[in-house]
């Protein structure tokens, strides 16, 4: 039986006078041994993080299980939320950018009546009202948050000012103000709603996809601000990252389960085969790949520009991936000259995985 801890929500983010919102299932971070040292992993864990863990502690626990030397995470989730995190092991860190700038999709639960000070079911209750909207109401507003909206981060946010995050400034009682950000709303959706006897929400669920800086508990309160009530996520789970879905993901369970069963040493192509990590070229699996002469792949490793060769299928111009005898040599850009095309690399993995 693996070891387990109950989770404290408010532990991970503040010292707060507010009892602290407990979560009602046992959370399975298995302890791991000491390793005898730091590798060179390379490759990408697609995670279902699990409730009351932060980010960077997943990834930080990840590295320790495969005992990888390098690695980072695409888009921080808050320790209440659940869901998609891909974490970069070694090289894959160097195609991380573009997931970063994905679109994200999100399903969240919304409390109406309470407003606390994170947003979240994390903070304290600042305030109550016995307002709550209706259905249709919550139908009619939902046209106002299509599209490229203004959105105020929230204090409790990874934001800095002057150097410090504002979730710090925030633990001080210290409340700044916050210059307005322009997101995009691609689509929104109520799932669900529960109501209580009078036929008022009390509770729903919403879909959304959204740009890059988008803060799914602020839009919470906007939506009930807009329904004339308030609101706070005790829910929120991101189902995809880009073209990265939940399917594919991977429980830290699962995960050391299925480390755990194979041979020692492990091997990334181990993890591979069993469907436990994705190649290192993952992340710009979108791609177009190019197959480099050797000549060219000479050339490329080293940085340098090359120039298409006759008879070489190549697209017209823009991003694609370098391979050279099926080895994924990096990224580049392809553009025109007056008589051909020229590929630069911009993003290359070591050169000892050439």
């Amino acid at each position: 039986m693996m070891p387990s801890q109950r989770i404290t929500l408010v532990d991970t983010l503040s010292d707060r006078s507010a009892a602290p919102a407990v979560v009602d299932q046992v959370l399975l971070l298995p302890d791991l041994p000491r390793h005898s040292g730091w590798r060179a992993i390379n490759g990408v864990i697609l995670l279902d993080k699990p409730v009351g863990v932060t980010s960077n502690s997943a990834l930080q626990w990840v590295r320790r299980l495969l005992a990888a030397e390098k690695g980072g995470h695409t888009g921080t989730l808050d320790p209440f939320a659940t869901g998609v995190l891909p974490l970069c092991l070694g090289e894959a860190t160097k195609f991380s950018a573009d997931l970063l700038n994905a679109d994200k999709t999100y399903e969240a639960t919304l409390r109406f009546g309470q407003k606390t000070d994170t947003a979240d079911l994390t903070g304290a209750i600042i305030e109550e009202t016995a307002a709550l909207p209706s259905m249709a109401t919550l139908d009619a507003i939902r046209p106002q948050f299509m599209g490229e909206i203004s959105q105020i981060p929230p204090m409790y946010s990874a934001l800095k000012r002057d150097g410090q995050p504002l979730y710090k400034l925030a633990r001080q009682g210290v409340n700044i103000e916050r210059a307005p950000r322009q997101i995009i709303i691609h689509e929104l959706d109520w799932l669900g709603f529960k109501e209580n006897d009078d036929g008022q929400v009390i509770q729903a669920t919403l879909q959304v996809r959204c740009s890059k800086g988008t803060y799914v508990r602020t839009l919470a309160e906007d939506l009930a601000q807009a329904a004339g009530s308030l609101a706070h996520l005790i829910a929120l789970r991101r189902t995809q990252v880009g073209a990265v879905t939940l399917q594919g993901c991977v429980t830290p369970i699962a995960l050391h389960q299925g480390v755990a069963s194979l041979n020692q040493p492990l091997s990334v192509a181990a993890l591979q085969a069993v469907g436990l990590m994705q190649p290192v070229d993952f992340l710009v699996q979108n791609l177009p790949i190019v197959a480099l002469s050797e000549a060219q792949a000479l050339r490329c490793r080293h940085g340098n520009p090359c120039l298409a060769e006759a008879g070489q299928s190549l697209p017209a111009a823009g991003q694609c991936r370098l391979v050279f005898e099926g080895r994924f040599l990096g990224v580049a850009e392809i553009t025109e000259t007056e008589k051909t095309l020229k590929i630069q690399p911009t993003r290359l993995v070591s050169a000892e995985n050439f």
